[in-house]
């Protein structure tokens, strides 16, 4: 029969929180997160762990190029739209509303007034409201009109008579310089339905004139006066369709007959 030994006394073992029982404490998951990405020992961390990766931006550089082509073909576009639009109304615009929009046109047919109204043909020497004339009785015979250009004065009533056929007549002051006159003359020499004289005791330097309608001017280089003569003639005619050719030639006044007899032309 055996003796027996000494009595034994069970042992506990005790589990802490980091045994392989179970999961550890939340705590010490997120603190052991934290810790793996450091770096070497020393620096932060207890090993070597895993660089944090760099987010790489990437710049979106646009094409401008093609950008601004169509920018530039859509103003080429408007624009020609709107020239369109705009010619399309000043074509049907009536001639007398662009006259009037020459800053300085004196507008005579709104006068009514009978004796630059009046178109009935008299021989002799007549008198006028207007210097020069720009409408009235006048004589049968027209002074020639296409692109003539006289160097003395001629008779108002030969160039009243143009003016009905809607002529363009552009008279200068007595005494203006060669190279002005110069200017005037090539608004005219050449041009069909215009007209060219000097005229004495004029108070500005240019007035031109068709019927109904005139322009004075001292600066014979005034655009009025192109714009003007664009605007007038022909159009202004009181008989479209009459000719400016075949008219008189002469230069001077008319004079009167003697005993009041009508003097010939």
């Amino acid at each position: 029969m055996s003796t027996p030994g000494p009595e034994r006394v069970p042992q506990s073992v005790k589990v802490d929180k980091t045994s392989g029982q179970g999961k550890p404490p939340a705590k010490a998951a997120a603190a052991k997160k934290a810790t793996a990405g450091r770096g070497p020992a020393g620096k932060g961390g207890g090993g070597k762990g895993r660089k944090p990766v760099t987010p790489v931006k990437v710049a979106g550089n646009r094409n401008w190029g093609p950008i601004a082509v169509a920018g530039v073909v859509v103003l080429i576009a408007v624009g020609i739209i709107g020239y369109g639009v705009f010619a399309a109304v000043q074509g049907s615009r009536g001639w007398e509303d662009k006259v009037a929009e020459i800053a300085g046109v004196t507008n005579y047919r709104e006068q009514k007034n009978a004796a630059i109204d009046a178109r009935d043909h008299k021989e002799g020497p007549q008198t006028y409201v207007t210097s020069p004339p720009v409408g009235g009785a006048h004589n049968s015979a027209w002074q020639n009109c296409m692109g003539d250009v006289y160097d003395k004065p001629i008779a108002n009533e030969h160039a009243v008579h143009s003016l009905e056929h809607g002529a363009v007549w552009v008279t200068y002051k007595e005494g203006l310089p060669a190279d002005q006159i110069e200017v005037l003359k090539q608004k005219v020499q050449g041009k069909e339905y215009t007209f060219m004289s000097p005229y004495a005791g004029l108070d500005k330097n240019v007035s031109v004139q068709v019927w109904g309608y005139q322009l004075k001017v001292d600066d014979v280089n005034d655009s009025r006066i192109d714009q003007f003569i664009q605007d007038t003639r022909l159009v202004a005619s009181m008989e479209p369709g009459a000719a400016c050719s075949s008219g008189n030639t002469t230069t001077g006044p008319l004079q009167a007959a003697p005993n009041g007899a009508a003097p010939g032309n």
